[in-house]
Protein backbone atom coordinates (compact mmCIF):
# COMPACT_ATOMS: atom_id res chain seq x y z
CA UNK A 1 0.00 0.00 0.00
CA UNK A 2 2.83 2.41 0.93
CA UNK A 3 4.59 1.72 -2.37
CA UNK A 4 1.44 2.44 -4.37
CA UNK A 5 0.82 5.66 -2.43
CA UNK A 6 4.40 6.87 -3.00
CA UNK A 7 4.24 5.92 -6.67
CA UNK A 8 0.96 7.83 -7.08
CA UNK A 9 2.32 10.88 -5.25
CA UNK A 10 5.44 10.73 -7.43
CA UNK A 11 3.37 10.70 -10.63
CA UNK A 12 1.20 13.62 -9.48
CA UNK A 13 4.29 15.57 -8.40
CA UNK A 14 5.97 14.89 -11.72
CA UNK A 15 2.89 16.13 -13.59
CA UNK A 16 2.74 19.32 -11.49
CA UNK A 17 6.47 19.89 -12.02
CA UNK A 18 6.19 19.50 -15.79
CA UNK A 19 3.16 21.83 -15.88
CA UNK A 20 5.19 24.30 -13.81
CA UNK A 21 7.78 24.49 -16.57
CA UNK A 22 5.21 26.22 -18.76
CA UNK A 23 3.04 28.06 -16.20
CA UNK A 24 4.97 30.53 -14.05
CA UNK A 25 2.75 30.44 -10.95
CA UNK A 26 2.93 26.64 -10.72
CA UNK A 27 6.06 25.43 -8.92
CA UNK A 28 8.57 23.28 -10.78
CA UNK A 29 11.57 22.41 -8.63
CA UNK A 30 9.75 21.31 -5.46
CA UNK A 31 7.41 18.89 -7.18
CA UNK A 32 10.22 17.44 -9.32
CA UNK A 33 12.35 16.87 -6.22
CA UNK A 34 9.36 15.29 -4.44
CA UNK A 35 8.77 13.02 -7.44
CA UNK A 36 12.43 11.91 -7.33
CA UNK A 37 12.17 11.08 -3.61
CA UNK A 38 8.86 9.24 -4.04
CA UNK A 39 10.17 7.23 -6.98
CA UNK A 40 13.40 6.48 -5.10
CA UNK A 41 11.38 4.90 -2.30
CA UNK A 42 8.77 3.16 -4.42
CA UNK A 43 10.09 2.24 -7.86
CA UNK A 44 13.75 1.95 -8.86
CA UNK A 45 12.64 1.81 -12.50
CA UNK A 46 10.73 5.14 -12.37
CA UNK A 47 13.52 6.74 -10.34
CA UNK A 48 16.14 5.67 -12.88
CA UNK A 49 13.93 6.92 -15.73
CA UNK A 50 13.46 10.33 -14.07
CA UNK A 51 17.11 10.78 -13.11
CA UNK A 52 18.28 9.75 -16.60
CA UNK A 53 15.65 11.78 -18.45
CA UNK A 54 17.48 14.10 -20.83
CA UNK A 55 15.31 17.11 -19.94
CA UNK A 56 14.64 16.68 -16.22
CA UNK A 57 17.42 14.43 -14.90
CA UNK A 58 20.27 16.95 -15.09
CA UNK A 59 18.07 19.70 -13.66
CA UNK A 60 17.17 17.57 -10.63
CA UNK A 61 20.74 16.30 -10.08
CA UNK A 62 22.28 19.78 -10.32
CA UNK A 63 19.74 21.27 -7.92
CA UNK A 64 20.05 18.41 -5.39
CA UNK A 65 23.83 18.62 -5.44
CA UNK A 66 23.81 22.41 -4.94
CA UNK A 67 25.29 23.24 -8.34
CA UNK A 68 22.37 25.48 -9.32
CA UNK A 69 21.06 26.35 -12.77
CA UNK A 70 22.86 27.12 -16.04
CA UNK A 71 22.83 30.80 -17.04
CA UNK A 72 20.72 30.16 -20.15
CA UNK A 73 18.10 28.40 -18.05
CA UNK A 74 18.04 31.30 -15.59
CA UNK A 75 17.60 33.84 -18.38
CA UNK A 76 14.88 31.83 -20.15
CA UNK A 77 13.02 31.17 -16.89
CA UNK A 78 13.05 34.82 -15.84
CA UNK A 79 12.09 35.96 -19.33
CA UNK A 80 9.15 33.55 -19.53
CA UNK A 81 8.11 34.44 -15.99
CA UNK A 82 7.96 38.18 -16.66
CA UNK A 83 6.32 37.73 -20.07
CA UNK A 84 3.47 35.60 -18.76
CA UNK A 85 2.97 37.57 -15.56
CA UNK A 86 3.14 40.83 -17.50
CA UNK A 87 0.48 39.61 -19.92
CA UNK A 88 -1.65 38.46 -16.98
CA UNK A 89 -1.35 41.85 -15.30
CA UNK A 90 -2.29 43.72 -18.48
CA UNK A 91 -5.00 41.45 -19.92
CA UNK A 92 -6.34 39.09 -17.23
CA UNK A 93 -6.35 40.84 -13.87
CA UNK A 94 -8.34 44.02 -13.32
CA UNK A 95 -7.98 44.52 -9.57
CA UNK A 96 -4.97 46.64 -8.57
CA UNK A 97 -4.25 44.37 -5.60
CA UNK A 98 -4.20 41.31 -7.91
CA UNK A 99 -1.78 43.04 -10.24
CA UNK A 100 0.39 44.04 -7.27
CA UNK A 101 0.33 40.47 -5.93
CA UNK A 102 1.41 39.07 -9.30
CA UNK A 103 4.22 41.63 -9.51
CA UNK A 104 5.40 40.73 -5.98
CA UNK A 105 5.37 37.02 -6.84
CA UNK A 106 7.39 37.71 -9.99
CA UNK A 107 9.91 39.76 -8.01
CA UNK A 108 10.26 37.06 -5.34
CA UNK A 109 10.74 34.27 -7.90
CA UNK A 110 13.25 36.40 -9.83
CA UNK A 111 15.26 37.05 -6.66
CA UNK A 112 15.23 33.33 -5.85
CA UNK A 113 16.44 32.34 -9.32
CA UNK A 114 19.13 35.03 -9.43
CA UNK A 115 20.49 34.00 -6.02
CA UNK A 116 20.82 30.32 -7.00
CA UNK A 117 24.34 29.31 -7.96
CA UNK A 118 25.08 29.43 -11.69
CA UNK A 119 26.07 26.02 -12.97
CA UNK A 120 28.90 25.95 -15.49
CA UNK A 121 29.51 22.62 -17.17
CA UNK A 122 33.11 21.48 -17.13
CA UNK A 123 34.22 20.69 -20.67
CA UNK A 124 36.68 17.85 -21.06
Amino acid sequence: MKRLLLLSLGCVSLAVGVIGIFLPLVPTTGPLLLAAVCFDRSSPRFHAWLMNNRYLGGYIRNYREGRGLPMLQKVCTIGLLWTTIGLSIVYAVDAWWGQALLALIAIAVTVHIVTLPTYRAVKS
